[in-house]
């Protein structure tokens, strides 16, 4: 699976591109979604007017091997703000029919100004995963439609751009806070750190590089899986020699 943040459309930044439709595009074989948290009406584009009905959407989008069958964007809790920007984030879930079951997989963009933010966004993003199997995802009572009820798979994965240093306290809120003798302990309902389980950070570790000041960097970006799969986590790793963006990808291998 692949986890995209800030995929956009008609954005005047992006030269008004369909980053949705062009990454599909390179995917052909790939299942995929998207979920836009922030979408605005375009009313120009240069110094023609948009055509009817032109909107700006910046959001997540999932790509998938295998049949993704339900999703829905969670939009997180925002305040607002004076002078900062301030785009409205979500979290978009696939559910997705892998090999051996479902599995639940989640891509996340966090706010990038204030750890208060991101630490309420975090509480509601925990308490919707931990709801899931008692909510259900996008549907239940789908006999109605003469379809099978959906899968309520309780393992996760939460991929993205969390904004976050790690030990951070917005990654405390979420990871659990680590103890002074005990470390870090797996509890049921907390998001695991899948590089930090298998010891991935490298002390000078980045996931982030200052475009301007590439002397500036920082880690932001993780996947989180839930307690079911960390003895099944294999490998972890940030390529630092990719192209194409300020943030650097995260892999994960996880068997079977």
């Amino acid at each position: 699976m692949i986890a995209l943040q800030e995929v956009t459309r008609g954005f005047s930044k992006n030269r008004h591109a369909d980053m949705v439709a062009d990454l599909a595009a390179l995917f052909p074989d790939y299942f995929w979604v998207y979920g836009p948290a922030c979408d605005l009406h375009v009313d120009r584009m240069g110094d023609a007017p948009a055509p009817r009905n032109t909107r700006m959407q910046f959001g997540n989008m999932i790509l998938s091997r295998w049949p993704i069958l339900s999703t829905r964007t969670l939009l997180l809790p925002r305040s607002r703000t004076i002078s900062k920007l301030n785009l409205q984030r979500g979290a978009t879930e696939a559910v997705i029919d892998v090999p051996g079951g479902a599995l639940r997989v989640y891509s996340v963009h966090l706010d990038h100004v204030s750890n208060d933010e991101r630490i309420r966004q975090l509480a509601y993003l925990n308490d919707r995963i931990n709801a899931f199997t008692h909510e259900g995802g996008s549907v239940t009572g789908a006999t109605e439609f003469g379809i099978e009820d959906l899968p309520l798979p309780e393992d996760y994965v939460v991929m993205g751009d969390f904004n976050m240093l790690p030990e951070s306290p917005e990654y405390c809120s979420f990871a659990g806070a680590s103890d002074g003798y005990y470390g870090r302990t797996a509890r049921i309902g907390t998001p695991i750190d899948a590089l930090a389980a298998l010891m991935a950070y490298a002390p000078d570790s980045y996931s982030w590089m200052d475009p301007v000041d590439p002397g500036k960097r920082m880690h932001l970006d993780y996947i989180f899986v839930s307690c079911g799969l960390e003895r099944r986590l294999k490998s972890a790793s940030v390529d630092t020699t990719a192209m194409g963006s300020d943030h650097f990808p995260v892999w994960l291998e996880i068997d079977g």
